[in-house]
């Protein structure tokens, strides 16, 4: 796989319409996590511990900071924030797929210096269960 840029990294969120771009972000992370079972007792082999596969909770995080523009977009997150509404969303990772989904805005943080411009920052985390498509 060939280094990619990082603006190709991509936060959509649906609008009625379809999926529209959450313009103006400048850093996207995503974590995938799975917590584990733990199923280690007196007579595990070895006394290793052992771990029941597939059995504990799957979520994503989603993290992007950026500045506002004039967008719908934009627009959009907040109205999400404050219905506190879980609506789909879609983040394309170049050479990796596309990952779907329910999202909650957890966060969603204001910035600016008096001689800089208005920035946000934002956090996702699932609520639902997410589609994963490889490209």
């Amino acid at each position: 796989m060939a280094a990619q840029a990082g603006r190709d990294m991509l936060l959509k969120i649906e609008d009625g319409a379809g999926l529209v771009t959450v313009a103006g972000l400048r850093a996207k992370t995503i974590s995938l996590n799975a917590r584990t079972v733990d199923a280690t007792h007196a007579d595990s082999p070895g006394r290793w511990r052992e771990l029941i596969a597939g059995a504990g909770v799957r979520s994503a995080s989603v993290t992007g900071a950026g500045i506002f523009v004039d967008s719908e977009a934009d627009a959009r997150i907040r109205q999400v924030f404050f219905d506190q509404a879980a609506p789909r969303f879609c983040l394309v990772v170049p050479d990796f797929g596309r990952i779907e989904g329910p999202f909650l805005v957890t966060a969603l943080e204001y910035s600016g210096r008096h001689d800089g411009e208005a920035a946000y920052s934002i956090s996702l985390a699932s609520a639902g269960r997410l589609e994963f498509e490889p490209v």
